[in-house]
């Protein structure tokens, strides 16, 4: 091995360790910043309770307050009707009113300014956490890269400037699905256990105080809360990788997925299947599953569609995917444009992955008339399953 590889390698072992230590420190201040978060969401979420008493008590208050008033007023000039013992009273009456009107908007005005001061700490922290994921995004990014093969650096080199920046984009793309994947199980699945975990500490302190028609109606919702959360989990697993595709194959994955996407979005959607489908390679079923959710992820965000459809034809020779939506529609070059100059990984990034299946894509769109995407893939002989 070349002496100058040697050190390369070395020093960027180095920068490896250095940065998994770093990952590991900001994941723990991440965690951190998520207790503090939900610390202070608690305590915001009392702080905003006890304001809004002390607000109705204050007005409460302020009403007793001119009816004391009013009262002292009477029977300090009715001197006929009224002796100075009611008057003493009714003095004494405004007098202590209006001491806790004073104690009670000093509250108030304490309370108002400690939910101010919490609802912006509230803000710093989320901002905290959401920059420390995308530290640690990033740093996953250059792990994955600097954790190649460096008896490959002269190859790389070689290479097309091209290919080397859609490995890399792929690789920010699957940071980016794990940052997604992440949060979903964080505010889904993981809330959902949390809360099961707290439910069965108060049914088993029901148990002890033989409540036990309250236990079981608390283990009927929890038993609720566990099928929910289970389906949470499934559906995570099925954008992770849709077994269907692996059993069945790419149109009953296809189906299901457009069928799950209108009960999911509500936007009405039409799969319709032309010709004999063939069995391809794991790897190009699972980039045409990828390609058709990219898509239909657009037209629901951006597209802003009401109907979609999904046409897959197959011949002996290629896979023809169209996309058709009713929604807001774009200037195609204009677009892919904005998509290449920010990074993104919409129509770019649907073109990229297509061309590493060798195939080409078309995309026809007009400012509100919708938009039609075709995606012609190559079957050759060798990538066809028998």
């Amino acid at each position: 091995m070349d002496q100058h590889i040697v050190d390369i390698n070395r020093v960027i072992t180095n920068a490896i360790s250095v940065m998994e230590d770093s990952k590991l420190q900001i994941y723990e201040i991440c965690e951190s910043a998520r207790q503090e978060l939900e610390s202070l969401g608690q305590e915001l979420e009392i702080v905003l309770a006890e304001t809004l008493t002390t607000i109705e008590r204050v007005d409460q208050l302020e009403q007793d307050y001119r009816r004391a008033r009013i009262r002292l007023t009477e029977v300090s000039k009715d001197f006929v009707r009224y002796k100075e013992e009611d008057i003493k009273t009714a003095y004494e009456k405004a007098t202590q009113i209006q001491l806790d009107l004073m104690v009670y908007r000093e509250k108030e005005a304490y309370l108002k300014t400690r939910r101010d001061d919490l609802q912006k700490r509230v803000r710093n922290v989320e901002k905290s956490i959401e920059r420390a994921e995308t530290i640690a995004s990033q740093i996953n990014v250059v792990l994955q890269y600097l954790s190649g093969d460096l008896n490959q650096v002269s190859r790389i080199l070689e290479s097309a400037k091209t290919r080397q920046m859609i490995g890399l984009k792929i690789i920010v793309a699957q940071e980016e699905e794990r940052k997604r994947i992440s949060r979903e199980i964080h505010d889904g699945p993981a809330q959902s256990l949390a809360n099961i975990v707290l439910r069965t500490e108060i049914v088993e302190r029901m148990l002890l105080k033989k409540e036990f028609q309250m236990v079981q109606d608390e283990l009927l919702d929890l038993k609720g809360q566990v099928r929910s959360g289970l389906e949470e989990i499934r559906k995570i697993i099925f954008n992770l990788r849709p077994m269907a595709l692996d059993d069945l194959g790419l149109v009953p994955a296809l189906r299901k997925f457009a069928h799950d996407f209108e009960d999911k979005t509500k936007i009405r959607t039409i799969f319709e299947l032309n010709g004999k489908e063939v069995r391809m390679p794991s790897a190009m079923e699972a980039g045409v599953f990828r390609l058709v959710q990219e898509a239909f992820t657009n037209a629901q965000k951006h597209a802003r569609a009401s109907f979609v459809t999904l046409e897959v034809a197959f011949t002996t020779e290629t896979v023809t995917i169209t996309i058709v939506d009713n929604g807001i529609g774009f200037h195609s070059e204009q677009a892919e444009a904005h998509a290449q100059n920010n990074s993104s990984f919409g129509l770019i990034g649907m073109r990229e992955r297509v061309d590493l299946l060798e195939g080409r894509m078309e995309i026809d769109s007009k400012l509100g008339q919708g938009t039609k995407i075709i995606i012609n893939i190559p079957i050759t002989v060798e990538s066809r399953k028998e």
